[in-house]
């Protein structure tokens, strides 16, 4: 029997890329292998919306012939990647996992999905969200919910909930998702994987359905931050077609995976977790062990304050609601029907908040941006809790309800600073808790290299969910 870690299900982008070079695994190959498992496991999980096979054995079929007369396009040639359902893919439906776009086909490609064929990867289907990225873990929907490979009777965060659990579950190696208040890290924390929000601009939005024009970000969800630095560089650059988009030539964001964190500076916000929303005992001592085990590696850690997790939630939610509201009146108001009950529950209030409250908002949030950009002059990284408890029963909707908002992820979609979201261990229950690493604007490459110094340590990665 293969045993599971040489499985090709369970590779690395980079491991594939190895294997294809040393011609022990082929596009063809590793592409059935993981029809096979997805056939498999996916009835049970519902990452997918859309399988699309046939595209992706042609893509995989003309990435072997290019291997073969000895051309690649780049480190993603040949990978398999799955895309959130709220991101166009030429051809394909972009449904926004709701009965309004149900059939909405995409004339396009999003930018991002551009840009991963430009480097060779192979898109597998869309995959499973929250309605329109902002309802939660849903039953009145077209599309069943995603669900959690370590434990199926629980959600495995959102909205990016496909995606988190595909990669999770050895579907596909990389996904993409979208984070307004966390919905790249909420997966990524609950389904034991690393999740990174990239810097405000970082990565262009356009052909990619918005909830919040000031707060959307598309982000890589992978088993590794190595895999993560690699998919970064793929979808990072400049897009004149987004208005969001940064002017920047970042690049190479895997280039300080190997350099540790002796003599970094990282601020701990203990706040966050200990007194605006006290965690789960086991998510506060994970905690304190990434402390341990980065202070074993060199690093220097202190404790840092910064606007509390109150302040951060009032701000998002006032910028949020009245932005997707700007978004959904017509449908809100002709198709209210057509929407699923959390998803129009959490867009209507967008209708009663008020122009003032609005312009506050964005004021006030210029002064919480001082207050962290006041923090990382002192401190290369800052680290804090993302999920103050492991992940709920999917079918308990008062439980669900009472977790979901115990977060620390959205005060960095109301900053921009890029966030990073990983394993760092697992509950009595077998349910994966979770850190969240963030550093300085366009400084994405630290973030990974502090995230890479704790996976290396700790070696939560090398877990994997109980399907095999």
């Amino acid at each position: 029997m293969t045993h599971p870690e040489s499985a090709p299900h369970w590779l690395s982008a980079s491991e594939i890329a190895q294997a294809f070079a040393a011609k022990t695994l082929s596009p063809v190959e590793l592409l059935n292998a993981l029809l096979a498992r997805i056939e498999a496991l996916d009835p049970s999980l519902n990452a997918f919306i859309r399988l699309d096979a046939d595209a992706a054995m042609g893509a995989a079929r003309q990435a072997e012939a290019e291997l073969t007369a000895g051309r690649s396009r780049g480190p993603l040639h040949g990978v398999p990647v799955g895309i959130k359902d709220i991101i166009d893919v030429a051809g394909l439906p972009t449904t926004c996992h709701s009965k309004i776009l149900v059939d909405n086909t995409a004339a396009t490609d999003a930018a991002v999905v551009q840009k991963l064929r430009q480097a060779g990867a192979i898109i597998i289907g869309k995959l499973s969200t929250h309605e329109f990225a902002i309802g939660g873990p849903s039953f009145d929907l077209p599309f069943p919910p995603a669900r959690n490979p370590w434990n199926r009777n629980h959600h495995p965060g959102g909205s990016s909930s496909g995606s988190g659990a595909g990669v999770a579950a050895g579907l596909f190696p990389l996904a993409l998702g979208t984070d307004t208040g966390g919905s790249v890290r909420n997966p990524a924390s609950a389904c034991g994987i690393v999740g990174l929000k990239p810097t405000y601009g970082l990565v262009s939005r356009r052909g990619v359905f918005p909830l919040s024009y000031t707060l959307d970000h598309v982000g890589p969800l992978t088993r590794t931050v190595a895999d993560n630095a690699l998919l970064l560089d793929a979808i990072a650059g400049h897009d004149p077609a987004d208005p969001g988009s940064a002017a920047t030539q970042s690049r190479r964001f895997g280039h300080l995976l190997d350099r540790g964190v002796r003599d970094l500076r990282i601020g701990f916000v203990r706040h966050f977790h200990e007194h605006d929303l006290p965690a789960h005992p086991e998510v506060a001592a994970a905690l304190e062990d990434v402390t341990r085990v980065l202070r074993a590696e060199g690093a220097r850690i202190d404790t840092v304050t910064l606007p509390t997790l109150t302040e951060f939630a009032a701000i998002n939610r006032v910028i949020l609601c009245s932005e997707a509201w700007s978004v959904h009146a017509p449908w809100l108001r002709d198709r209210p029907g057509d929407y699923g009950a959390l998803a129009r529950r959490r867009l209507l209030p967008g209708a009663f908040i008020t122009a003032g409250d609005y312009v506050g908002a964005q004021r006030r949030r210029t002064e919480v941006i001082a207050a962290v950009e006041d923090r990382l002059a002192d401190y290369d990284v800052l680290l804090c809790a993302s999920s103050m408890d492991p992940s709920s029963r999917i079918d308990d909707a008062t439980e669900t309800a009472r977790t979901y908002p115990r977060q620390a992820r959205t005060p960095f979609n109301v900053t921009g600073h890029p966030a990073l979201a990983m394993m760092s261990g697992l509950s009595r229950a077998g349910l994966p808790l979770s850190v969240q690493f963030v550093g300085r604007y366009f400084d994405d490459a630290t973030v990974l290299r502090v995230a890479a110094a704790y996976q290396r340590a700790a070696g939560w990665h090398d877990q994997k969910p109980p399907l095999d």
